[in-house]
């Protein structure tokens, strides 16, 4: 994979974990622990460890797809694919500032959903181009379909 690629993804998922880690900085903030929270909330330490491994994930399978495509002529549907990134990390960045700095709830449950939706479409396109590559992203929309469900069920105890 050619690193002028790598390089462009991996910028793109760095940007969107210093973004997400710019908002996510409330989460020891009193409004964040009084939160009620359900027994299935990971610890804290869990998502410094699970975020930059899939942060990884994101930058080096998309390169990957994004070369396979571009070397197989179909230069659209890596633009199409590069679009759905960019629109994914941004929804990723997105949910941190509407949970931790707008506290509100009920959109942040919804963004959560629709980063689940976005993150499966980038497995399932992955996946159209190199089958082992949309497999290796896979733990992605199964995270945030969890952090949909966590999400949501923080909104439902705190309302």
């Amino acid at each position: 994979m050619p690193s002028k690629t790598l390089a462009k993804t991996a910028g793109a998922a760095l940007a969107t974990a210093v973004v997400g880690g710019l908002a996510s900085r409330p989460a020891q903030s009193p409004w964040y622990t009084r939160l009620k929270k359900p027994s299935f909330q990971p610890p804290a330490q869990a998502f410094p460890i699970v975020w930059p491994i899939l942060y990884t994930d994101i930058a080096v399978v998309s390169a990957s797809t994004i070369d396979a495509l571009h070397e197989q002529g179909r230069h659209a549907e890596a633009r199409s694919y590069s679009r759905a990134l960019a629109a994914n990390l941004v929804l990723n960045a997105g949910w941190s500032w509407i949970f931790f700095n707008q506290r509100r709830l009920g959109t942040a449950a919804v963004a959560a959903a629709a980063l689940a939706a976005s993150s499966t479409d980038l497995a399932r396109r992955a996946a159209s181009v190199q089958p082992a590559a949309g497999a290796a992203l896979a733990p992605y929309p199964l995270w945030c379909g969890f952090a949909t469900a966590l999400s949501t069920r923080i909104w439902q105890l705190n309302r």
